[in-house]
């Protein structure tokens, strides 16, 4: 479905919830408390309400933002737009999948990295890089990238949607 800007002022919650919904991966409720905040004047400002639900959430909810998200090149469960956004960058290679074992195991949560533009070499090096951060440092890495993909992800929409 294309919307406009327009359009997405006058939704009902339910609607906006199931158009927005999946910008962030597997967390309907981020779209559901972002709604209080309409109207948007522009795409800008619809992402900067969701990031601000991201960003005033508890570590919890933030933590199960993170763990949403699919392993990088897996070929597990995940989301259409994940599957596509993943499509576009591993199918020339793969970094080496013990990278990304050893990231979960040291922080809890996968490895997050906002692919769009990337190659598979521009991903194990920031790999290699991230694994050598804190915990409490990757958590904020991990959040940007995720408002990073969210922004892609809309990009998307407001480019069908004018």
């Amino acid at each position: 479905m294309s919307v406009t800007i327009a359009q997405v002022n006058t939704m009902p919650r339910a609607e906006f919830i199931a158009e927005f919904g999946g910008i962030f991966e597997h967390s309907p409720w981020i779209a559901e408390r972002a709604w209080e905040s309409r109207p948007f004047s522009t795409w800008e400002a619809l992402h900067a309400a969701l990031t601000a639900v991201m960003e005033s959430a508890t570590a919890e909810e933030q933590l199960a933002l993170l763990c949403a998200h699919p392993e990088l090149g897996a070929r597990g469960l995940m989301s259409e737009l994940s599957a596509a956004e993943q499509a576009g960058v591993f199918h020339s290679g793969m970094p080496e999948r013990r990278g990304f074992r050893r990231y979960r195991e040291k922080f809890g949560f996968p490895f997050i990295f906002a692919v769009k533009g990337s190659s598979p070499s521009d991903i194990a090096f920031a790999l290699q890089i991230r694994l050598d951060e804190t915990r409490e440092a990757e958590f904020q890495q991990a959040l940007r990238e995720v408002r990073r993909i969210a922004w892609f992800r809309l990009q998307d929409k407001f480019k069908e949607g004018g």
